[in-house]
């Protein structure tokens, strides 16, 4: 752990006053508040830019606190748990009502998981509650991995941040739920850190990755985790004409160098090779997005990996920073 015992407890104390902290966590930095201060959630609302209907994830320190939380374990919750906990799997289930509506968007379900990094847990542990913690950054763009991105996007709009190195995973949490709201069996409503090959093994069963769901969780924006360039998806084997199409055409062109090209020349203002491994690639995706951006690039020319393994969270990720922008 980089963070110290004496910013842990300066973080708890700051989370207990209904103050916001950015913390580690494998997945990528969260900015938490507690969670049963409904002033505090408005606040992480206002800070990133957020609007108040989009629900965010109870952090909690043990899965022995779900019970708490949430108004009944089924029997897949606790299964899912005992596997993955802690670890990037956040779990749908009814809201109990020591969580405030304003931490759910409204709603009578609710997200939590345990994250997996040693400074989460030692402040969950030093604060004694559960706390809300959506991604640290301005609402709709490249999620933060490292402290000084969360120094650098949010500013004096968080009070504290707690450094934990970089996050190991590097593309948020799976959310799956285990209402039964989708049908009756557990349905991956955003692809994560955690595959959905693993949950089919642990639970016996093939797993839905529907493109909609009946239920609001984060990361379904048309338009999320974009740089402010403008991302551009093609087949593998057209990324180097794309790229050099669009250069032509007077932009200022980055490309994410899929492996089966790699090594292949490319006239563009920034090229970053991706990883042939998907855990790398996963691990510095936004880290990739956020260099051309600061490179200058208009245009990012990338493509989809296989949609197997973390290759599907990853294909997830690119085609809503590809998405629509409203606000264009």
């Amino acid at each position: 752990m980089t963070a110290s015992t004496s910013d842990i407890e300066k973080a708890a104390g700051l989370l207990r006053a209904g103050r916001l902290v950015a913390i580690p966590t494998e997945t990528v930095y969260g900015l938490a508040a507690n969670a049963e201060d409904p002033a505090a959630v408005a606040r992480v609302f206002q800070a990133k830019g957020r609007p108040p209907s989009h629900p965010l994830i109870v952090h909690l320190g043990g899965a022995d606190q779900l019970g708490d939380w949430v108004k009944d374990v089924p029997a897949t919750a606790r299964l899912l748990a005992e596997r993955f906990w802690p670890g990037p799997l956040t779990m749908v289930l009814q809201r109990a009502p020591r969580v405030p509506l304003e931490a759910t968007g409204g709603l009578e379900t609710v997200a939590v998981r345990v994250p997996g990094h040693p400074v989460a847990l030692a402040l969950l542990s030093a604060f004694g509650g559960g706390v809300v913690a959506p991604s640290a950054n301005r609402f709709g763009s490249v999620s933060p991995t490292t402290a000084e991105h969360v120094r650098a996007e949010l500013g004096d709009a968080v009070d504290f941040v707690l450094d934990g190195g970089p996050c190991e995973v590097g593309v948020e949490s799976t959310i799956i739920d285990v209402t039964g709201v989708t049908g009756g069996t557990p349905s991956v409503l955003r692809p994560g850190g955690v595959t959905r090959e693993d949950l089919e093994e642990v639970l016996g069963r093939p797993l839905a990755v529907p493109s909609a769901s009946p239920i609001r969780v984060p990361g379904q924006h048309p338009s999320h985790y974009a740089p402010r360039a403008r991302v551009v998806l093609v087949e593998p084997g057209q990324v180097v004409a794309e790229a050099e199409l669009a250069q032509e055409q007077g932009h200022r062109v980055g490309v994410l160098l899929p492996a089966a090209v790699a090594g292949a020349p490319v006239r563009a203002h920034a090229v970053v090779a991706v990883p042939g491994s998907m855990s790398a690639y996963a691990r510095t995706l936004y880290g990739f997005l956020r260099e051309l951006d600061q490179r200058g690039c208009d245009v990012i020319v990338a493509s989809l990996p296989p949609e197997q393994g973390l290759g599907l969270a990853i294909a997830n990720r690119l085609r809503r920073a590809a998405g629509p922008r409203s606000a264009d």
